[in-house]
């Protein structure tokens, strides 16, 4: 019972953390690696290979000869590229030594001081090309002094002993003078190092890779084999309620990363293919090498192109003896790298990842620091897959809003934002771009009555100061009146209504606004729509309803009454209201708009009681739909309109 609650509890702290979770995901993530790095590796290929074993399927042949069959055509196509790059390097390096005196005279001609770091780098690339092109550096000779004659001195015994003596005093004081000025040197012997430990040492670089490579064929054949029944377990685990959404985040997940694969190779192939026929045209020896490593480091994100580049260079600087072929290069490289990135790539797959640029910079450095080089290959495919989760699981969220190339605002929060920040002319400029297609219908409902709401909901909780409700409410008038005059007024649905509309100039409507300056504005939105279809309106606040004038309106039943109410506590002010209203309108129609309200508008309609309105609407749609047509009715026929327009 305690472990079961333990666990819950931690499945609960999970679930409502996602930062916890996501920190706990980059861990397993880093420790992991040697597992994780070979199964992202085989399901980047099967996600690349999927496509053509589909096809085979669809051409009638079976699961088991087509996954064979590609993977055979795969895996071979890179060994014969293998073998042509092995054979290639070896073909420059040994041709290396030939180019000596062209790297020396290149060396040469760079003026630099010997001291300083650019002396330095220059030393070190002379030591290089000496090592390469095998020239051994002859040791300096010490000068041999001319030896002299040795001389000879007669001396007697007593000189003799003396001299004996002398000089074993002098060696005497010469080994004590050692023993007290410095210790016996210890060397360390190693001990013999056993046969297998020494095989292991030597194979271990060799096996390793070897291994996780085999890992990888089988991990990407046994995916193309049992796709469906990895898909179905994926499925299980999500719970048979998110199946739904399962579904479609692994057909979004599939979809995109395999027309970015696809894309990638294809657009990578080309790309070398066009540098090798460059360098040879420019006379390059071993082009297709350097087409051959151009397109396979551009798989690399970033950091390929400039290796095999700069590779590149450095070849053709030792190669030809003048500057101008490597210029050639330089200037074919940064066209071609050019045109690919600016204009073929974002033509090609730029919006299939559905992955911001900037996020794909700093998903790479990140997949790096976890995996290495190979974090760095595969962090586009593995970022798709984040975007993925993120937009179909809500506790991960914040990964597709970080990550996702939809960093855009909804347009009514881009108005409001821009009004916030006291920004007018930005502001004018998101409503006349809104404009541009569409209706003036749908600039006021979509756009202008939202931020309204948006600035009620502020200015309730007290984040809305007066200076800047004021500035916002002012701004929104000025818009109004601006594009007031807009050509295209009506949608569709609305145009017949608007037409005859004509037939009932006699019944004028009063908009009210139910509470504040806001209610106020979107009644004037009501008004200036429903005068662009030949009404005549009037626009009241709520502190100029008098019983007066209502007595004087309710002696017109041709008169119609919308009252205009925004949220928060929109009911509230629209209820009393309401009943004001009809105690001396008992017989007119009385429309409500509670603007942006949820739930049924005919619950809404029958919480009113006794003083229930004609009808409930919740957008300026609605409301133009029964106001337009409007005529006289009785009041048995109000109670038994529909509360919605249509």
């Amino acid at each position: 019972m305690a472990a079961d609650t333990l666990s819950t509890s931690r499945k609960t702290l999970l679930a409502s953390e996602p930062l916890l979770m996501f920190a706990a995901g980059l861990a397993a993530l880093y420790f992991g690696r040697d597992i994780f790095i070979p199964l992202a590796m085989a399901l980047t290929l099967s996600f690349l290979l999927t496509p053509a074993v589909m096809r085979l399927e669809r051409m009638h042949l079976k699961r088991g000869p087509s996954v064979i069959l590609v993977v055979v055509a795969a895996f071979g196509v890179l060994t014969v590229i293998g073998w042509v790059v092995s054979v290639q390097m070896l073909s420059v390096v040994n041709a290396l030594p030939n180019y000596r005196d062209n790297i020396e005279s290149k060396i040469n001609s760079i003026h630099v001081p010997s001291s300083g770091p650019l002396g330095q780098a220059v030393s070190s690339i002379k030591k290089l090309s000496d090592d390469l092109s095998g020239a051994m550096p002859v040791p300096a000779q010490p000068a041999v002094k001319p030896s002299e004659p040795p001389t000879f001195r007669y001396m007697n015994r007593n000189d003799l002993e003396k001299e004996i003596l002398r000089l074993e005093a002098q060696a005497q004081a010469q080994a004590q003078s050692k023993g007290n000025s410095a210790p016996a040197q210890v060397q360390v012997v190693t001990p013999p190092q056993s046969l297998p430990a020494y095989l292991g040492s030597l194979l271990l670089p060799v096996v390793k890779p070897l291994g996780i490579f085999a890992i990888v064929v089988v991990f990407t054949v046994y995916m193309l084999f049992k796709r469906e029944d990895l898909r179905n377990r994926v499925l299980l685990l999500a719970g048979e309620g998110q199946i739904n959404v399962m579904m479609r985040a692994l057909n979004d997940a599939g979809q995109r990363i395999s027309t970015y694969l696809i894309m990638n190779v294809l657009v990578n192939t080309a790309y070398g293919i066009v540098i090798g026929l460059g360098l040879n045209l420019l006379h390059v020896p071993n082009a297709t090498l350097w087409g051959v490593l151009f397109g396979l480091l551009r798989l690399v994100p970033y950091f390929g192109v400039l290796v095999a580049g700069s590779a590149t260079v450095i070849f053709t600087l030792a190669v030809f003896p003048g500057w101008w072929h490597p210029l050639f290069v330089v200037v074919l490289f940064i066209a071609t790298e050019s045109l690919v990135s600016n204009f073929v790539e974002p033509w090609l797959y730029g919006t299939h990842t559905g992955v911001s640029p900037l996020a794909l910079l700093v998903t790479a450095l990140i997949w790096t620091l976890l995996w290495g080089w190979a974090g760095l290959i595969l962090s586009t495919p593995l970022t798709v897959c984040l975007i993925v989760v993120g937009r179909y699981l809500p506790q991960l969220r914040f990964l597709y809003v970080l990550l996702g190339e939809e960093a855009e605002l909804a347009p009514e929060a881009a108005f409001y934002e821009r009004l916030l920040a006291m920004d007018h002319a930005s502001a004018q400029n998101i409503a006349g771009r809104y404009l541009e297609g569409r209706t003036l219908v749908d600039l006021y409902d979509s756009v202008l009555l939202p931020a309204l709401m948006l600035a009620e909901q502020d200015k309730k909780k007290g984040n809305l100061d007066d200076v800047r409700s004021s500035y916002l409410y002012q701004s929104v008038t000025e818009v109004m009146a601006e594009h007031g005059d807009a050509k295209n007024v009506w949608p569709e649905r609305l145009q017949l209504s608007a037409q005859r509309a004509t037939q009932y100039k006699g019944c004028p409507i009063v908009c009210v606004a139910a509470h504040d300056e806001a209610d106020e504005l979107a009644a004037m939105m009501v008004a200036q729509l429903l005068e662009r279809a030949g009404r005549h309106t009037m626009v009241l606040a709520a502190s100029a309803l008098t019983p007066e004038i209502l007595e004087r309106l309710g002696q017109d039943q041709s008169t119609s009454a919308l009252l205009s109410a925004l949220p928060p506590f929109a009911f509230a002010h629209a209820r009393g209201l309401c009943q004001q209203i009809r105690e001396q309108m008992p017989k007119n129609r009385l429309v409500v708009g509670l603007w942006g309200a949820e739930g049924d508008p005919e619950d809404i309609r029958s919480r009113f009681g006794r003083s229930r309105p004609t009808a409930i609407v919740t957008d300026l749609e609605q409301s133009l739909l029964l106001l337009l047509e409007c005529r006289p009715v009785r009041m048995t026929e109000a109670a038994s309109e529909p509360a919605t327009a249509g």
